[in-house]
């Protein structure tokens, strides 16, 4: 064969290396979001996305097309590695969006924006456009994201960065009385933290808790006194709320007679929190299991009908949004009539314009009726909504402060345990907040934001008082330290469910309140799951892997 018929390679396609261009400063403010933790940044799709455009293309006509192409799969991309909420998320709360008022949506925007990160994305920006013209940029791009992927490969990247710390559980305070428990209740965090240890610990979690319930008598006995159960549910209260707005030390709580000081809510949404309530008498379920049927004997309302307490229900908002009243009357189980509204003032409005009815002419009218209906027992939920972020004094267009709206709410509650002691009428109040407001926001949800539920929303302070009682409890509320949840409540509510505690001479707070049943620090929305593994908290999206909550 001749050397005239030798084909040499054809090299002229690689000529056409153009470089990322004005890509580059889309990767650059990814890896400046991911260094200070405000990315779930996913590597590999990333590269894949960075192969695409540095693909080289001799038709200029092609290559103008690759980048109208390449911009909506950029945006899809970097939105997919924000930690906002996912598609189903924001399709499923999407006709809730529309009952918002205009005046709400605007102040949601607005909060929205973050103006030092725009800011600071400027400066990016000058930087690259000065750099490019010495520096070839896209070798450096092309490196770190490479190096993202090689570290990527032992782990999230997101958890090998040096500015990312794992959340842990606020502290909270301590008072001289303590009730322990044994930790027999909780699955076993052996292991490191790898993705198959932390799902393999969600599934030991949910399987220990299909076989807990809570035992009530079959029947009283003859010597029980009859009493009331008022179970107060707040929306929007965490201990971080009461830290935010310096309420932590409100009189309200050194009233109660016991104080959970590390109770997880399990959810960061009311509906599911209410049904959870309700529901407490059983463990607890995922977020899927929670709109399954449900043995009869997980109704915590159902257990007292059956010893004799009339069910009853309030509400101070009418229970349309979002199907409140009807996920409670459908998966709470609780189908009494919804106590009266009328007559009652109102000086807030919520966030869809709907009146928030004056809680403490609320309770008053419940004391009246308790008086007068001739009941012996009753047991009331009571769901109110005053803190709920967005509502607004009547009138007014702006979200109010909420650090008023809470004092308000606190001294109203107050007041009402005042005038119950004066009553002379045995109740077990028990206090216990859906999920917190998110006031401080993090650097996965900003301010109110509640689709991912932290720590810092589903820690929540729950009180329990008794009133009427002969001994009454003297002193600092007895503080449960060990971590609980709904079921220690229903637990409580068995242990006191024959009365005699009210007519005791005397009364062993510690005995009363020890060896309650722990639960797992494990909180659940539709589409995310926070965990906390061994004294730090992890999160899983859409059923992705885990990685380190940011902090």
């Amino acid at each position: 064969m001749s050397d005239d018929k030798i084909t040499q390679p054809d090299n002229t396609l690689w000529r056409y290396w153009r470089g990322l261009g004005g890509w580059n400063f889309y990767f650059l403010a990814k890896f400046g979001l991911l260094w200070f933790g405000y990315l779930n940044f996913h590597a590999l799709p990333n590269l894949v996305f960075m192969a695409f455009l540095l693909m080289p293309i001799p038709s200029p006509r092609l290559h103008r097309w690759r980048h109208l192409i390449a911009i909506p799969i950029g945006i899809g991309l970097f939105y997919h590695d924000t930690w906002l909420p996912g598609i189903n998320s924001i399709l499923s709360q999407g006709s809730q969006l529309t009952g918002f008022s205009a005046d709400y949506l605007l102040e949601l925007t607005n909060r929205f924006i973050n103006w030092q990160m725009i800011g600071a994305a400027f400066v990016l920006l000058i930087a690259y456009l000065f750099l490019a013209q010495w520096i070839r940029i896209t070798v450096f791009t092309v490196a770190a994201l490479v190096w993202l992927n090689v570290v990527n490969i032992a782990g999230p990247a997101i958890s090998l960065l040096p500015t990312t710390n794992t959340a842990t559980v606020t502290d909270t305070p301590s008072t001289p009385a303590t009730a322990t428990a044994p930790g027999g209740n909780l699955p076993a965090a052996n292991g490191p933290p790898t993705n198959a240890n932390l799902t393999a610990y969600l599934e030991q979690f949910y399987q220990q808790e299909k076989a807990r319930a809570t035992t009530f008598p079959v029947a009283l006995p003859a010597d029980a006194q009859p009493f009331d159960v008022l179970i107060i549910n707040i929306c929007s209260l965490a201990w971080a709320d009461l830290d935010a707005v310096n309420l932590r030390n409100h009189p309200l709580w050194a009233k109660m007679d016991i104080m959970f000081t590390n109770f997880n809510s399990a959810t960061a949404y009311s509906g599911p929190a209410a049904i959870r309530l309700l529901r407490a008498s059983c463990g607890q379920p995922s977020h899927h299991d929670l709109y399954q049927p449900a043995n009869q004997q997980c109704y915590l309302f159902d257990n007292l009908a059956k010893l004799g307490f009339k069910q009853q229900l309030m509400l101070d908002h009418s229970g349309v949004f979002g199907n409140f009243l009807k996920e409670v009357r459908e998966q709470g189980d609780i189908q009494a009539p919804l106590m009266s509204q009328a007559g009652i003032g109102n000086e807030l409005a919520s966030f869809d314009g709907e009146p928030i009815y004056n809680d403490l002419q609320l309770l008053n009218r419940w004391l009246d009726q308790q008086k007068k209906g001739g009941d012996a027992r009753t047991a009331t939920f009571f769901n109110l909504i005053p803190l709920h972020d967005g509502n607004r004094f009547v009138g007014g267009k702006q979200t109010a402060d909420y650090q008023p709206r809470a004092q308000q709410l606190f001294d109203q509650l107050n007041t009402f345990l005042d005038e119950l002691q004066k009553s002379g009428r045995k109740v077990m109040v028990v206090i216990v907040p859906e999920h917190g407001a998110a006031l401080a926001g993090d650097k996965m949800q900003m301010s109110g934001l509640r689709d991912i539920p932290s720590l810092n929303i589903t820690h929540t302070p729950v009180g329990i008082k008794l009133v009427g009682m002969q001994a009454p409890h003297q002193g600092s509320p007895v503080e449960i330290k060990t971590p609980s949840s709904y079921l220690a409540l229903s637990e409580l509510v068995s242990r006191l469910v024959d009365g005699k505690v009210f007519t005791a001479p005397s009364v062993d707070w510690q005995v009363l309140t020890q060896n309650l049943p722990q639960t797992a620090v494990i909180s659940e929305n539709d589409n995310a799951i926070v965990m906390q593994y061994q004294g730090k908290a992890y999160i899983r999206l859409n059923g992705g892997d885990w990685v380190p909550y940011p902090q």
